[in-house]
């Protein structure tokens, strides 16, 4: 069974800007905290940002700040990832997570989707 559902990747070019959805049920997000990862080829999944269950706290990758920005909407099932000023270093499948509490730490998440690839092109 699915439990959280990504959308909204693709092919873009240097400087644009793309947002990711995460289809949940309203169980999920009311019990947890979601995290956005992702993972480029070669390389170990790595952290991009949280959301705390009430939306509050956000915390995101150093590298990340200012350009990224979680957000998450209860009524409409969904978290959400919207990325600006996109760099090919952003490159990656993109996973939303969600866990019992807003960490860094993947393996503290206990729900992931199936990812969303997203393309930077130089």
């Amino acid at each position: 069974q699915v439990q959280l559902v990504e959308s909204g990747g693709g092919l873009v070019q240097t400087g644009g800007s793309l947002s990711l959805s995460c289809a949940a049920s309203g169980r999920i997000l009311r019990s947890y905290a979601m995290g956005w990862f992702r993972q480029a080829p070669g390389k170990e999944r790595e952290f991009v940002a949280t959301i705390s269950r009430n939306g509050i706290s956000t915390y995101y990758a150093d590298s990340l700040k200012g350009r990224f920005t979680i957000s998450r909407d209860h009524a409409k099932l969904a978290v959400y990832l919207q990325m600006n000023n996109l760099k090919p270093a952003d490159t990656a499948v993109y996973y939303c997570a969600a866990g019992d509490g807003a960490t860094v730490v993947a393996a503290r998440y206990d729900l992931w989707g199936q990812g969303t690839q997203v393309t930077v092109s130089s």
